[in-house]
């Protein structure tokens, strides 16, 4: 895997393939179940501004969720960012994917600078309060998930299944190996809370062909029963007629050897 540099330092890294991929993942197996579809507002790389004193600060999450407003913005047309201040809701969950470039924002490790914006965990955790915030590496396949409690971000702890609960919203996560559009590898998706797969589109169609394909099978299967079951009917009654048929030739003869004993003045009941 190679990722060549920009001709120009300054230049802003453009999302890659995976940065599409995961995040799609992620939208299509987001389902929380106490929550209509037109409730729910996932996005990818979309700015979230979080202060109405400093209008052009702002974080740009690999993907995050949020949950209780209109999927579209006044409820008709498609978001160009997330503005805190007019939306009143924060996301309640944050996926960050780590990367060689990013890793020490994500993880915590940089520290305001004087004059500057807050970092990015400062953000998700003492001002957005972002409930559950998620870092995920592509390349050690480490799952870092974190939960606000009592105002700081802390571990969390997987459930035997391997799966982190959400409980607020119906809904686990964890990692799995899998393929998604085509490419076989580890992805992060949303579960259950009891630890069911949720399945993307693709799945749900694989399913349905699946299904479908032994619906007629199990057609073509009672309708190769209903033939033999004709059949066998056809050969009882071939077999009946073959039967009243003997009987018919065999009275036939008796009577035959009955009229044959009279000519001959001989009385059947004598030869009893």
């Amino acid at each position: 895997m190679y990722d060549l540099p920009s001709e120009d330092p300054e230049e802003e890294r453009l999302p890659d393939q995976y940065h599409g991929y995961q995040p799609d993942i992620l939208d299509d197996t987001f389902k929380p179940s106490n929550y209509d579809f037109d409730e729910i507002l996932t996005a990818t790389d979309l700015h979230i501004y979080y202060n109405l004193n400093h209008t052009n600060w702002y974080k740009r999450p690999d993907w995050f969720a949020v949950v209780g407003v209109s999927r579209l913005y006044e409820g008709f047309d498609l978001r160009m960012s997330y503005v805190l201040w007019q939306e009143l809701v924060s996301p309640f969950v944050i996926v960050e994917l780590l990367s060689p470039s990013t890793e020490n924002e994500d993880l915590g490790r940089t520290v305001q600078q004087p004059g500057k914006p807050p970092t990015k965990w400062q953000v998700y955790e003492q001002i957005l309060r972002v409930p559950y915030y998620i870092i995920f590496s592509r390349y050690t396949n480490e799952l870092q998930p974190f939960h606000l409690v009592g105002g700081h971000y802390e571990p969390m702890t997987p459930h035997e299944e391997g799966l982190y609960p959400v409980p607020e919203l119906g809904l686990s996560f964890g990692l799995w190996q899998g393929t998604y559009k085509g490419v076989n590898r580890i992805w992060l998706r949303w579960f259950t809370q009891s630890g069911e797969m949720i399945p993307t589109p693709e799945e749900e169609n694989a399913a349905a062909q699946q299904e479908a394909a032994a619906a007629q099978q199990e057609a073509a299967t009672a309708q190769q029963e209903a033939a033999a079951a004709q059949q066998e009917a056809a050969a009882a009654q071939q077999e009946a007629a073959t039967a009243q048929e003997r009987a018919r030739l065999a009275e036939e003869r008796a009577e035959r050897l009955a009229a044959k004993l009279r000519e001959l003045n001989i009385d059947l009941d004598d030869l009893g």
